[in-house]
């Protein structure tokens, strides 16, 4: 691929208007990239080749590492299912996975043991696609799976596999619904779109529905929708179009086309007039909706419609964000995007109203902005930034092959939807080339029409999303009708899908060679003040990822202080000394940078991604980010609002507040109890000043408590002397470096189950856990292989039960959680609310079992040591992959060449080990439950288990 920007070592203009000062010091360096030097160097090479049955293979070939994305997209989404049918869609993706007839076993079975990363599946309203990254040793075996799936599926589906699944669809479904804001997919497709539209339903569907769907149905679905012509799929890596051609010929050459499957007309629909409704949800403030129908992707309307959402609400330095969060903050927080599928869109404008103002006041703020944007529209340098974040951001993605937003699923898409694989080099084309009066105009076009206003304010719900979600059967106007069946039943042959096959599929295709994982080398330096500099270079794409962490984190705070470093770092996000919130936003917009700060329990830290022709001034951006917090009254006031706001919100979410609760329980006032968002009272952020914040900043910030990282396209020589410029002059006090707060001792727990009482809550959300005898430094390869068969991945034993056996939950699982000074064993279950202590006893049951009875079996062993070998180059495909296999290195230890060696490690493990740390470890009587859901629905099953049940009130 190439991939590669001019070398322009450091930009003079990139700050010239909000930073007189960085222009006059950057002057003699040089210019910025053009947008179009941008657009010129994205250039995917691709082959496209079609077999005798329709299916259309693209192959790209990127010889980066032994690594190939496989991409399979179905053009078949919630939008081709007929009323009565929705969910069915997604619902038949989740069968897809769970084993066809010359492959029976789950699919992660087979993918896991090939060392298969980046795999997953997904629906929405247009496709349906399947992919993962695959050592290039078992791209065989992988299209072998693909095809299976493709041509021999149907004798596979039984009723029983179709129940598992449409119980583990509901609690997804109930899953989604139970989060705040969770029925807000539901009202904007019911509103937006009408009855009968394609796009009214939403692709998670109805519970009556999926309660419907039916074996029939499953035959049905794949003989009309899965044929080979009806699909694209994707090689991308180490592959060449020769090889390519053999190998999806041998696989999927034998499989019969299916019907031609038809795609009608789908208007973008407008409102006859204006609607306004308002809801009431589990949320923290009140949220103001504008919406409106638009373009879809396939429509040339939609870039500059999308180019006008992101000047509007989308850029840090938006519209709404200057007029209403910065300058009058009337809202907690504002955004504007442009939400596409295929054939339509919705344009989305929302407010979070400031706690103690007008919601009338902030609706009147809220839409005198998008009028006057509609009238006025961006100015030319509004818009560069825009396109300029967006071109950054696509460049970063396609250092991947795979996954969600790499190189095969661009290609897949450009293919599906428009024809054109390459297309996503035309639309950043045609966004270099979009001009202010084009947005303005298409903007207004779109915008202009009746608004959909939704209004969610605090409150219990009054509906659930039980009943939602399906289409409206029986429109009462010819016009709606619009669920015709897609392959009429003279076409559709189910015989002539259950296809014979001329590939020998009586056995897996064997493992090719495996190449080794070669992490890159670690280089090292140390500045002039002090600071040392950690480096690997990968120049697959034109990008610099920079970390400076700090020797800080939680454990820096106490839970009398909690809510300092939150508040400081939110604060130094809206400015410098000498650039304000706006102008450090739009700095950070012309260079196609992002710069942050964070921190976990042990370490703060600031990132950089930079495109590497601007890494001089991205690495002055930086060092004035932290060294120079402006701190500005204004800006406290504001973040401090937006954090209250933010606690008020956590303490609705039930997956914070089950882990603020059993953090909590299992540490006490050590810093690792403390809620991992860094929030702890509003009476300890509203005590908070400004000097609590100079104070720790200059306590714990401090370039002697400091090293630097460094990963990409560059190298440590021209590192060290951009840092040396930005922080070789920033010098240590005279004072002791501080220390963390590791010296506190954890509380002594008994075996018990905190239940705190969410009314109306359709799922419970199970956590548990125990603190283990183990710090970060330790060696945890035997731990964490050990949890792999109980808990810790899709086929262990806990998620198999409760989801893929039981039905009873979307996703379960345990995991060894690494703090550099202790570890615990941790269990997370969202689960049915009527299954909530039927789950917590199956969870002590297989534990009980694993530490006893029934230990690590062969098969599992095998899956544990073949996939922790093989997946090692795919878990360091990316830049920021390697940055974070660096800083585990440094952080806690290891030697350079710690990863490389971790094959022969798992190479020799043992049954027998693992079952001897496993029942030192996985104590299930010592365990601390926490249960978060609807009390009067729980508390009766909990009382059935033999343990002590104590309520607490959420905090």
């Amino acid at each position: 691929m190439k991939l590669r920007l001019a070398t322009t070592s450091a930009i003079a203009l990139a700050f010239a208007s909000a930073a007189p000062a960085y222009a006059d010091h950057h002057a003699e360096m040089g210019k910025v990239a053009s947008l179009q030097e941008l657009v010129d160097e994205v250039d995917i090479p691709y082959d496209k080749f079609t077999l005798d049955n329709g299916l259309t293979v693209i192959v790209h070939e990127d010889r980066k590492a032994p690594l190939v994305g496989v991409s399979v997209w179905y053009d078949v989404g919630s939008k081709h299912e007929p009323a009565g049918k929705t969910g069915f869609a997604h619902l038949f993706e989740h069968l897809m996975f769970n084993g066809t007839e010359n492959a029976p076993e789950d699919w992660f079975e087979y993918i896991q043991q090939m060392g298969g990363t980046d795999v997953n599946g997904t629906t929405n309203g247009d496709r349906t696609n399947y992919f993962q990254t695959v050592p290039t040793g078992a791209l065989d075996r992988v299209l072998m799976l693909e095809s299976d799936r493709m041509g021999h599926l149907l004798n596979a589906v039984t009723q029983e596999k179709l129940d598992n699944q449409r119980g583990v669809v509901q609690n997804e479904k109930r899953q989604g619904d139970n989060q705040p804001y969770g029925l807000l997919r539901y009202e904007i497709f019911e509103n937006l779109f009408p009855k009968g539209h394609r796009y009214h339903h939403s692709t998670i569907g109805s519970m009556g529905d999926l309660d419907a769907a039916s074996m029939d149905d499953v035959q049905s679905w794949f003989k009309d929708h899965y044929g080979p012509n009806n699909a694209v799929l994707v090689l991308a890596g180490d592959i060449d179009t020769a090889t390519a051609r053999a190998k999806v010929q041998e696989w999927f050459g034998d499989i019969p086309a299916g019907p031609e499957v038809n795609h009608p007309a789908m208007p973008v629909p407008t409102l006859a007039a204006p609607v306004t409704k308002e809801i009431t949800d589990q949320v923290a403030t009140t949220r103001l909706y504008r919406m409106w129908t638009v373009p879809g992707s396939n429509s040339p309307d939609a870039i500059p419609v999308g180019l006008g959402a992101a000047v509007l609400g989308g850029l840090s330095s938006s519209r709404l964000d200057n007029a209403l969060v910065r300058k009058d903050p009337v809202a907690v927080s504002v955004a504007a995007f442009n939400w596409t599928l295929e054939d339509a869109g919705v344009f989305i404008v929302q407010a979070d109203v400031k706690p103690g103002v007008s919601v009338d006041e902030v609706a009147a703020k809220l839409d005198a902005q998008i009028a006057d944007f509609l009238a006025k529209g961006p100015t030319a340098d509004e818009l560069e930034r825009a396109k300029v974040s967006t071109m950054a951001g696509v460049i970063r993605g396609l250092e991947s092959v795979g996954g969600f937003g790499g190189k095969a699923p661009q290609l897949a898409s450009g293919e599906l939807f428009m024809g054109d694989p390459g297309f996503v080099e035309k639309q950043l084309e045609q966004m270099a080339a979009a001009t202010p009066e084009q947005v303005t105009a298409l903007t207004r076009q779109w915008v202009s029409r009746p608004v959909f206003n939704l209004i969610i304010t605090p409150g219990e719900r009054t509906e659930g999303g039980e009943d939602r979600g399906g289409a409206v059967r029986e429109p009462t106007r010819i016009e709606d009708v619009a669920q015709a069946n897609y392959c009429p039943g003279e076409v559709c042959d189910l015989d002539a899908m259950v296809t014979l096959s001329h590939a020998d599929r009586s056995t897996l295709p064997p493992m090719g060679d495996l190449t080794g994982l070669d992490f890159p080398d670690i280089e090292r330096a140390t500045l002039s003040n002090g600071m040392e500099v950690y480096f690997a270079r990968r120049d697959a794409v034109p990008t610099v990822s920079v970390m400076v962490e700090f020797d800080a984190g939680r454990a820096a705070e106490t839970r009398a202080t909690l809510g300092t470093q939150r508040l400081l770092v939110g604060v130094m996000d809206e400015g410098t000394k000498d650039l304000d919130s706006t102008a450090l936003a739009i700095a950070q917009e012309r260079l196609g940078a992002n710069v942050s700060g964070s921190f976990d329990a042990d370490w703060t830290t600031f990132t950089l991604s930079a495109l590497s022709p601007n890494l001089a001034p991205s690495l002055e951006l930086l060092a004035d980010f932290i060294r120079h917090p402006g701190l500005r009254d204004s800006d406290i006031e504001r973040v401090r609002s937006k954090l209250l706001n933010s606690l008020n919100a956590e303490l609705k979410d039930p997956n914070s507040i089950a882990a603020r609760a059993l953090q909590k329980a299992l540490f006490g006032d050590y810093p690792y109890g403390l809620p991992s968002s860094g929030l702890g009272t509003a009476a300890t952020l509203e005590g908070l000043s400004r000097g609590d914040l100079e104070k720790f900043h200059a306590t714990w910030l401090r370039p002697d408590n400091a090293r630097i990282y460094v990963v990409g396209d560059t190298t440590l020589a021209e590192s060290v002397r951009l840092l040396e410029a930005s922080f070789a002059d920033w010098k240590a006090p005279a004072t002791a470096k501080p220390a963390r707060g590791y010296d506190l001792a954890l509380p002594q727990n008994t075996q018990r189950i905190i239940l705190l009482d969410r009314p109306n809550s359709p799922q419970s959300i199970i956590s548990a856990g125990r603190v283990l005898d183990f710090k970060g430094t330790d060696d945890l390869v035997l731990v964490n292989a050990s949890n792999e068969a109980l808990g810790g991945g899709f086929l262990a034993r806990i998620n198999m039960n409760l989801r893929e056996d039981k039905g009873w939950s979307y996703g379960a699982g345990t995991g060894i959680a690494t703090g550099l000074d202790r570890v615990s064993y941790r269990i997370n279950a969202p689960v049915q609310a009527d299954r909530t202590g039927d789950s917590i006893a199956e969870i002590r049951r297989e534990i009980g079992d694993f530490v006893t009875t029934r230990g690590v079996q062969p098969n599992e062993l095998e899956r544990i040591i073949n996939g922790n070998m093989r997946e090692l180059p795919g878990q360091f495909e990316t830049a920021n992959d390697v940055l974070g296999g660096l800083i585990n290195i440094v952080r806690y230890g290891r030697p350079d060449t710690y990863y490389e060696t971790l094959a022969d490690r798992y190479k020799n493990l043992t049954a027998a080990e693992l079952d001897t740390i496993g029942r030192a470890n996985f104590l299930e009587p010592s365990l601390v439950y926490v249960v978060v859901g609807d009390a009067a629905v729980v508390r009766p099953q909990l009382d059935t288990l033999g343990l002590k049940v104590e309520v607490m009130e959420i905090e």
